[in-house]
C-alpha cells in the first residue's frame, strides 16, 4: 500500500517524463510545493523499496522503473475517470474537478474506480482529452504537438489541453478552445502571443498568450489540409 504523498510523487515523476525524459528535483518541488531537499529524500527512499519505484542519481533526474509506472498509472486512471465523473454526473464545469479529483484519487477503491468506468463506457479520455489509461494500463498515444509549435494558417484540431490551471481552463472554455475544436493561428506577435482563429467564431480572432498556449495541443496536420467551412 502506498501512501499518498508516494502516489503524488511518482504521479509527477511519470508527468515530468512523458514531456521531457525525466523528472528533475527543482520541477517536482515547485508542482509539490515542497523544498529540493525533501524531493531528494524522498526519491532515495522510493528508490530503495522493494521493489524499486525509481531509478535516481543525483542531479541526474528521476524516471519510474515499470513498477513506479503501474502505481503512477492507476493514480492517474483514477484521477481522469473521477474528473470525467464529476463533468458529466455531478455538472461540474471542466476548470473545477482537477482539485476534487486530486483528493478523491487516494481515497477511492479500486471497485470504486471500475464501476465508474464502466458507468461512463470505458472512456478513452478526460473532460480535458487527456489519455485515460485502461484498465490493464495501457495509455493510446496520439501523434500531436504543442500549438505554439504550428505554422501560421495551419489548420489542426485541439487534441488536449493541461488540467492544471483553473484559470486558464475558464477563458478556454469561454471561447469554445476545447478538445476537437479545429483552429489556425492567424497571427504570432515578438511576445509569443498568439491570434488563433476558431471554427464557428473564424470571423474574431482569440488572443492567446505564450503562457497560456503552452497549455494547449494539437493534432499533427497533414500539408495542405483546409480549415473546415462552416
Amino acid at each position: 500500500m502506498k501512501t499518498i504523498a508516494q502516489e503524488d510523487y511518482l504521479k509527477n515523476i511519470y508527468k515530468l517524463s512523458q514531456r521531457s525524459g525525466t523528472a528533475a528535483t527543482c520541477d517536482l518541488a515547485e508542482i509539490l510545493d515542497v523544498t529540493p531537499a525533501s524531493v531528494t529524500n524522498m526519491l532515495q527512499k522510493l528508490a530503495k523499496t522493494s521493489p524499486p519505484l525509481v531509478n535516481y542519481q543525483k542531479h541526474q533526474g528521476a524516471t519510474l522503473t515499470n513498477e513506479g509506472e503501474k502505481v503512477a498509472l492507476r493514480v492517474i486512471r483514477r484521477h481522469r475517470l473521477i474528473e470525467l465523473f464529476l463533468v458529466e454526473n455531478l455538472n461540474y464545469g471542466w476548470d473545477e474537478v482537477h482539485e476534487e479529483a486530486e483528493l478523491l484519487e487516494h481515497a477511492v477503491t479500486p471497485e470504486f474506480v471500475e464501476k465508474v468506468s464502466r458507468l461512463l463506457g470505458d472512456p478513452k479520455q478526460s473532460p480535458h482529452g487527456q489519455p485515460i489509461p485502461t484498465a490493464d494500463l495501457k495509455v493510446t498515444r496520439v501523434d500531436e504537438q504543442p500549438l505554439p509549435t504550428l505554422s501560421i494558417n495551419q489548420p489542426a484540431t485541439i487534441t488536449r489541453v493541461r488540467d492544471e490551471e483553473s484559470k486558464t481552463l475558464r477563458y478556454l472554455a469561454q471561447h469554445n478552445l476545447r478538445p476537437g475544436t479545429s483552429i489556425k493561428i492567424q497571427k504570432r506577435l515578438p511576445d509569443g502571443t498568439m491570434h488563433v482563429l476558431v471554427q464557428g467564431v473564424s470571423h474574431k480572432p482569440i488572443q492567446l498568450k505564450a503562457s497560456m498556449a503552452q497549455q494547449i495541443f494539437v493534432n499533427k496536420p497533414l500539408e495542405g489540409a483546409e480549415l473546415p467551412r462552416e
